[in-house]
């Protein structure tokens, strides 16, 4: 915790604020002011002044009374997160998924109203949007953003909504009955996006889920819109998709079950 470098060169600030980052877990995903001034052993002006400073970086986010860290760390630990844990395990999975479909295939986290893009395998074509690790999209706009905007309450679903999307990517207002569509969504397990967020982008998306069975990112395949029509994108594409998301979502459920030696 803060207070115990002893170099000339150790930066207190930065340790405090990586205190407070490093206070959440598993156990404390959502923590108040006074939570993570008791566990960094921080003064509670100090911590509020580092959750703001964070927030604003976007790092955490403030939820009703409490803090939760937001897919934006991912930034932080590539290199380890990289060796081990979801991404990893999804990446020779994306590979051979992009084989035989012959299209780019992503997955994806959401952050507020926003998708955040955690691992891709793309083929070189002419698309009209960019797309890299931590590249944000409107979810609602996206198929992932539906499969994982499907996976949350009403509660949870109208608070994410109402939050202000930080993907700097202009959207016309949201041509359907949003409940209606995510429950369609939900009840069939899939969601396309065609040519919704730019034209000529057209893709399919399917929930990957943990040990416990619950929603933690969404997979898909895109194409373009004119060289691949909807129909072999369901019918082709789509089973493959789930097979897929299936695959890791069984790694990564034996992964988290493992025995650990302390």
């Amino acid at each position: 915790m803060a207070g115990r470098g002893t170099g000339p060169d150790f930066v207190e600030s930065l340790a405090r604020g990586l205190d407070v980052l490093t206070c959440f877990d598993a156990n404390h995903r959502r923590m108040s002011l006074s939570e993570v001034a008791t566990a960094t052993r921080l003064a509670r002006p100090t911590a509020r002044r580092l959750l703001a400073t964070l927030e604003e970086l976007g790092y955490v986010r403030l939820v009703d009374s409490g803090f939760e860290l937001t897919p934006a760390v991912l930034r932080l630990g590539t290199a380890y997160a990289s060796s081990l844990g979801l991404w990893d395990m999804a990446r020779p999975h994306l590979q051979q998924l992009v084989a035989r479909t012959g299209e780019s295939s992503s997955m994806s986290q959401l952050d507020g109203s926003d998708i955040v893009y955690v691992a891709r395998v793309s083929v070189p074509k002419l698309i009209a949007l960019r797309v890299d690790i931590g590249t944000r999209f409107p979810a609602l706009w996206t198929s992932q953003g539906k499969v994982l905007l499907a996976a949350l309450d009403q509660e949870q679903r109208d608070r994410v909504l109402a939050e202000p999307s930080r993907a700097g990517v202009t959207v016309p207002a949201y041509d359907g009955d949003v409940e209606d569509d995510l429950s369609q969504v939900r009840a069939r397990g899939w969601a396309v996006a065609d040519e919704e967020l730019a034209p000529g982008i057209r893709s399919v998306a399917v929930p990957v889920r943990d040990h416990l069975g619950t929603v933690r990112a969404a997979m898909n395949v895109t194409v373009h819109a004119s060289e691949t029509s909807r129909e072999t994108l369901l019918e082709d594409h789509l089973p493959l998709l789930i097979r897929t998301a299936s695959d890791v979502s069984a790694d990564w459920a034996h992964w988290l079950t493992r025995p650990h030696v302390e």
